[in-house]
């Protein structure tokens, strides 16, 4: 499916005592993402109560490739590698603009799950289509 990219400027609160993005930041940085991506295609959180369901994180995965520091500007491509009954694997890239490095990669398995009863649930075909048609 198509990729969601946009760019950003690392900022002061990101980084760590070893003078470079704290770890923890860049999970961050993927679940804002996702939203970002998942609201831009119609398939965010008020969208997917609508159909009663929600996202949530079953592994996160994450490899971190060169550092990044303060004032880097980045580019966060995000994308759905695949889509089944009740759950998707969401593919993360962040690169560093200066000199095309890639500073990280991840995914995520997210489960589609009933807001109220917290049990996966099958995903609405309004929501797969959103990202199939991004």
């Amino acid at each position: 499916m198509n990729p969601y990219t946009y760019q950003f400027i690392v900022d002061k609160e990101a980084i760590d005592f070893n003078g470079h993005v704290h770890n923890v930041t860049y999970l961050s940085w993927m679940i804002e993402a996702a939203t970002k991506h998942s609201e831009a295609v119609g398939a965010g959180h008020e969208a997917c109560l609508i159909h009663g369901g929600i996202w949530v994180a079953k592994s996160h995965h994450i490899e971190y490739k060169k550092p990044a520091f303060e004032n880097d500007v980045l580019q966060m491509k995000t994308w759905i590698e695949d889509i089944g009954k009740i759950a998707s694997t969401r593919r993360y890239e962040i690169s560093r603009i200066g000199d095309g490095a890639i500073v990280c990669e991840g995914a995520t398995e997210w489960v589609f799950v009933d807001a109220k009863r917290m049990r996966p649930m099958k995903i609405p075909e309004a929501v797969i289509e959103g990202f199939k048609n991004a």
